[in-house]
């Protein structure tokens, strides 16, 4: 399998417990941020006809044809295609972009009728991004020991409420990657979260990454 820096697993869990779920032979799929081509290789006994896509075609290692665009361009939507997938994936993307809404937009235009968008990002309202933002003012897998380019963190309760509705976008399905507990988190510490997420209130306490599953609205 092609090396990535996402979170060990992530891909591997978005293939068989989403894209299996969604994705039928012969549909077609874009891969936005892409990177060497990770989701697009473990996509492949699905036999959906993907497009990847990232804004450097030199981290690029995959078999599917690639498309260089930049996701802050202001429709980028345009240069692959207004309706054209059934399938749109973004694994780890959407804190990476200035607007998150702009993108969100541009992910509703490049759907077609009834397709989805499997969208991934950090989960920055679990109980141990909360506990580490009490105690020490940062973001978890937001600070300076992070990845410098996630620029945007998506908390849930804004997403819900206004990031997708002017996106005209809702949620079919919400997953956490890992589906019980942390995986970045010290073994003592994320077994301590988990017994003490079951006091608290919010699908969003637990896991290290938010994994939505969103549909065009009408």
């Amino acid at each position: 399998m092609l090396h990535t820096t996402t979170n060990d697993g992530l891909h591997a869990f978005v293939a068989a417990r989403v894209l299996s779920q969604y994705a039928t032979a012969g549909k077609r799929a874009v891969d936005l941020g892409c990177g060497p081509g990770a989701m697009g290789e473990r996509a492949e006994p699905l036999r959906i006809d993907i497009v990847a896509v990232d804004r450097n075609s030199a981290v690029y290692q995959g078999k599917h044809p690639f498309v260089a665009l930049d996701f802050d361009r202001l429709s980028f939507a345009d240069a692959l295609g207004i309706g054209a997938f059934d399938l749109v994936v973004a694994v780890e993307v959407i804190e990476h972009v200035e607007s998150p809404i702009g993108f969100l937009r541009n992910v509703a235009r490049l759907l077609a009728k009834n397709g989805v968008a499997v969208i991934t990002t950090p989960n920055v309202d679990s109980l141990a991004a909360r506990l580490k933002f009490l105690l020490a003012g940062r973001l978890r897998m937001m600070d300076e020991r992070s990845d410098p380019t996630h620029i945007s963190p998506i908390f849930a309760d804004l997403l819900l409420r206004q990031f997708l509705p002017r996106a005209g976008l809702r949620i079919k399905e919400h997953f956490l990657f890992p589906p019980n507990g942390h995986q970045l988190t010290r073994k003592p510490i994320a077994w301590t979260l988990r017994l003490a997420s079951k006091v608290f209130r919010g699908k969003e306490i637990s896991g290290d990454h938010h994994v939505l599953v969103l549909e065009a609205v009408g």
